[in-house]
Formats: structure tokens, C-alpha cells, sequence
């Protein structure tokens, strides 16, 4: 189960033993949805088929947040709004106006909600209480807060900020194209993209194309900086950088595919678990390092 997309947490608190992390986890789990509701969200078992709402490996810990919500579109809303409508300006002899409108839909969507189906959603979040730090597997930065939100509405004793480094990560990648050293650790690959800071933010943006010195440079030389880079680090993992220091499409290859294959063990789960914290654990300390290190905080 290795996470695609990464945001980064400093833990600045952590004083919660596992055990009361558990607990405070499963006094906010998820419900279904009751008959009007549209969207709920809680704590569920990141391991399927399993009870637990923490799930433990050593000094790792996974949780999940999932979201249950109920598939109504609006289409369906505005086609029946319309019939009722129909039916009603031939009773009245005029058309509804714009409240009675109003209120022929949120009944329509009272009417409908009960039998609407309704799907669910994860979002999982690695906590590694020894390095300091909280991991969340999110690309879409809402579904994140989500996360986030509910985490502090359950546990007291915790605080943590999103993680700052020295060198801002669009003037880290910029400085790289335009020529200065990288981290031998890493390797630029063929996919990135360039926003000039006017008004227009015009974006020039490659997809599978080689960095071309001299054409990235025109660009960079015209004012444009650096806000997305394929990288690959130690020919392990692959991932994206972006101008918010936000990691996605991350994905590891064939060389830990390999070591995965051969770490024959019986829970496939624990197994993906442990090597994906284990790679990760040297790969964020390399990503803050090539960034000019963690910012301290200011007093």
C-alpha cells in the first residue's frame, strides 16, 4: 500500500501512547450516512478486515480517514425540479418564480436523498513519532484538511505545522535547471513546468521531454521560475515536486519492485508498509537536504 502523493507535517507535540491514540480514533469513527445527510467523514481500520483504527509496525503508525458520500447529481435534481415545475404552472396557471424554484429543488433533494447510493473514500496518513513527523497520502490539498481537521477534534496532546525548508522549493528547482549542482542522489528527469510571476502567469509546461539546457535557460533568463520537476532519487523512487514542497506521483521501481518480490512474507500489507516508511525515512531527509535543510521556527 505505498502512498502516491505526499504532504509533509513537522510534529512540533506528540503526547499520546498508541493505546490512547486508538481510543480517541474510535470514539470519532465513521457512520453511514443517515437519510439526509449528503457527506459524513471518520476514523476507519487502515487495514481492511482488521479492528484497529491505528495500525502499528514498530515506531510507524497508519491511520485513515474515510468519507462517506452520497452520489446525487445535480442533473438528476434540476430534471425532476423541472416535471414538478411543469405540473405546477399548470396548476397555478404561471410559471413558479425563483423562490418556489428554490424550494421545489431542496425538496426534490429531500425526496431523493434516502435512496441516493453512496460511495467511499480514503485518505491515509503515516505518523512517524521518532523522526517527528505526519505524512498524509493526498494530492487534493481539501481532502488534506479534512484530514487535518478532524485529527485535532480528536486528539489532544498533538500539534503539529506544515514542514518549511530554508530554500523555498520553486527557487531550489529553478537554481537546478538553470545549472547549479544537484544532490548526486537525484537525477532530473523529463517532465517539469515553468509559470512567469505576471499577471498572465503564462506556463510553459514539458511532458516526457528532454531538459534542454539552453531552452530551459531562455525561459528561466525571460523571468519564468521552476513550480513542477520529475525527479528520481537513487534510481529507488520517482516522484514530482511542487512549488508548495507537495510530492506527487510518487512510485517506486523496478529495484524495490524486485526487493518486494523477494521479502517473501505472509502479510502482504505489514510487508508494503515497512518498506515503503523504510524508503521514505531516507528519502524526505534527502529532499529537505537538496532544499537547504528544515527552517527553524522563528521565535
Amino acid at each position: 500500500m505505498w502512498f502516491k502523493n505526499l504532504l509533509i507535517y513537522r510534529l512540533n507535540k506528540w503526547d499520546v501512547t498508541p493505546e490512547q491514540f486508538e481510543e480517541k480514533l474510535s470514539n470519532l469513527a465513521l457512520q453511514p450516512c443517515s437519510g439526509l445527510e449528503m457527506q459524513r467523514v471518520g476514523w476507519i481500520a487502515p487495514k481492511e478486515n482488521a479492528p484497529a483504527f491505528v495500525h502499528t509496525l514498530g515506531k510507524q503508525m497508519l491511520i485513515c480517514l474515510g468519507a462517506e458520500k452520497k452520489l446525487l447529481p445535480a442533473s438528476v435534481i434540476n430534471t425532476i425540479s423541472k416535471e414538478r415545475a411543469a405540473e405546477m404552472e399548470e396548476q397555478q396557471g404561471y410559471k413558479p418564480g425563483r423562490k418556489q424554484m428554490k424550494q421545489l429543488k431542496e425538496a426534490v433533494t429531500d425526496e431523493l436523498l434516502p435512496r441516493a447510493f453512496a460511495v467511499r473514500r480514503r485518505t491515509y496518513a503515516w505518523i512517524d513519532t521518532a523522526a517527528g513527523l505526519l505524512v498524509l497520502d493526498a494530492a487534493n490539498l481539501a481532502k488534506a484538511d479534512e484530514l487535518v481537521e478532524l485529527l485535532v477534534k480528536s486528539v489532544d496532546g498533538i500539534g503539529f505545522t506544515p514542514l518549511k525548508t530554508e530554500v523555498s522549493p520553486t527557487t531550489a528547482m529553478t537554481a537546478w535547471l538553470a545549472g547549479d549542482d544537484l544532490a548526486s542522489v537525484f537525477t532530473v528527469d523529463r517532465d517539469c513546468e515553468l509559470r512567469a510571476s505576471g499577471d498572465e502567469k503564462a506556463t510553459v509546461r514539458y511532458v516526457r521531454h528532454t531538459l534542454e539546457a539552453e531552452e530551459i535557460a531562455k525561459h528561466i533568463t525571460g523571468g519564468k521560475e521552476v513550480t513542477k520537476l520529475a525527479m528520481t532519487w537513487y534510481d529507488r523512487i520517482s516522484f514530482v515536486l511542487h512549488e508548495n514542497g507537495q510530492i506527487k506521483r510518487l512510485q517506486a521501481l523496478d529495484l524495490i519492485k524486485d526487493q518486494a518480490d523477494s521479502d517473501a512474507q505472509d502479510d502482504a500489507f505489514d510487508a508494503d508498509f515497512a518498506l515503503m516508511t523504510g524508503e521514505l525515512k531516507k528519502l524526505l531527509p534527502a529532499i529537505i537536504e537538496a532544499l537547504g535543510g528544515e527552517s527553524k521556527p522563528t521565535a
